[in-house]
C-alpha cells in the first residue's frame, strides 16, 4: 500500500525526489508502506515537472529529498514536489532533507554575502511545507530560521554504537578536527565515555579548502582517535587533521561523519590518507564509483522512519534521543 492510516482516517504519504530512491525505498519499507508514484520529467531548456500519479487530498505528506549533487536542481525539485502537493489539498507537509543544502553559510563572515541557509527555509515555508526535518543540521540556529516546527535529529546514537564497537578494549580518544566541532565531540565523548582533544587550525585566507593544523590539545599519543564532523565535503580538513594526529604518536585514526558528500578528491585523499576506517551515514548518496576500500556507510533509514511514525502520530521525536 502507498499510505498509512490512523484513527480518523488521517493518512501518512512517502513521497521521493530522484536524488536518493535507495533512502526512500528503504525508509518505506520500514515504514510498511509504498513511496507514492511520481512522475518527473525534465524539459529541454532544464525545467523539472513533477506530477503525483494518485490522490494526496488530505494526506500527512512527507517529502523526501537530500540535497546532494546536482544540488541546485534536487533543492528546485523538492520546492517543486512541495508546491504540487500544497494545490492538490495535502493537509500537511513536511520537507525531510537528511542532508540540507547552503546549510553552511548560516551567517555573514563577511560583508555583501547572503545567509543562504536562512533563504533555504523561507523558500520551502513559501512553498508551502509546514514542518522541517532534517539529520545533523551544521549549526543548530538554523532550527530558529524555519517559521514551523523543526525535528532535528541526530546521527550520534547510530554512529557511536558502531564506533563503540570497534575500539572496545583499546584506548582511545574523540577528536574535534577544529575549534567549531568542539561541541559535536563533546557530546560523543560523553556517548562514548571518552577523554576528548582538540586540533587547533587555521585556514589560509587566499586559498579556498587550504588549512594549516597547528597543534593537537590533549593525550592521543598511543591512543586510537576517532575525528568526529558533521560532513565530510573534500576531506582536506581531516586527512590533515589525521596527518596532525599520527605525527603526535596516535596509534590509529578513525574518521566518523553524518554526511558523507565526498566532493572532488575526497576518496581518493581518504583512501590514501593515515585513517584506517571512514564512518558515514547514507544521508546522502555515494555513486559506486566514488566508494573507497577503507569506507562504511550506515543506513539512517531506521531512524528516518521512526521520527516520520512520531510525527505522524503526534508523538515525541525528542524520545527517541533521550538516554534509556
Amino acid at each position: 500500500m502507498t499510505g498509512m492510516k490512523a484513527a480518523g482516517q488521517k493518512k501518512l504519504m512517502l513521497f521521493s525526489g530522484r536524488t536518493h530512491p535507495e533512502l526512500a525505498e528503504q525508509v518505506a519499507e520500514q515504514l510498511g508502506i509504498e513511496v507514492a508514484p511520481t512522475k518527473f520529467q525534465d524539459f529541454a531548456n532544464g525545467e523539472i515537472y513533477v506530477r503525483y500519479l494518485e490522490s494526496v487530498r488530505g494526506c500527512d505528506a512527507f517529502v523526501l529529498q537530500s540535497h546532494s549533487e546536482p544540488i541546485n536542481q534536487s533543492v528546485m525539485e523538492q520546492l517543486i514536489m512541495v508546491d504540487a502537493l500544497k494545490r492538490a489539498s495535502a493537509k500537511r507537509i513536511t520537507v525531510v532533507t537528511p542532508f540540507l543544502g547552503y546549510a553552511r553559510q548560516d551567517k555573514k563572515h563577511l560583508g555583501r554575502e547572503p545567509i543562504s541557509a536562512r533563504l533555504m527555509t523561507d523558500l520551502f515555508r513559501t512553498a508551502g511545507a509546514n514542518r522541517l526535518m532534517s539529520i545533523d543540521l551544521h549549526t543548530d540556529q538554523i532550527q530558529g530560521y524555519f517559521d514551523g516546527p523543526v525535528d532535528h535529529l541526530f546521527a550520534l546514537p547510530l554512529l557511536a554504537d558502531y564506533i563503540k564497537s570497534r575500539v572496545s578494549g583499546l584506548g582511545a580518544t574523540v577528536v574535534s578536527p577544529d575549534a567549531g566541532r568542539v561541541r559535536t565531540a563533546d557530546r560523543w565523548a560523553d556517548r562514548l565515555g571518552l577523554p576528548l582533544a582538540i586540533i587547533h587550525k587555521r585556514r589560509d585566507p587566499d586559498v579556498a579548502h587550504q588549512v594549516k593544523v597547528h597543534e593537537v590539545v590533549g593525550d592521543v599519543e598511543g591512543r586510537t582517535c576517532i575525528l568526529v564532523d558533521d560532513m565530510i565535503d573534500t576531506a582536506g580538513t581531516i586527512v590533515k587533521a589525521a596527518d596532525a594526529l599520527v605525527e603526535q604518536g596516535a596509534s590509529d585514526v578513525i574518521a566518523a561523519a553524518t554526511h558523507g558528500v565526498l566532493s572532488g578528491p575526497a576518496p581518493e585523499r581518504l583512501q590514501k590518507s593515515q585513517i584506517s576506517e571512514v564512518v558515514i551515514t547514507n544521508s546522502l548518496p555515494v555513486a559506486e564509483e566514488r566508494r573507497f576500500d577503507k569506507l562504511t556507510q550506515l543506513s539512517i533509514a531506521p531512524l528516518l522512519a521512526r521520527a516520520i511514525s512520531e510525527v505522524f502520530s503526534d508523538g515525541s521525536v525528542t524520545s527517541l534521543f533521550e538516554p534509556k
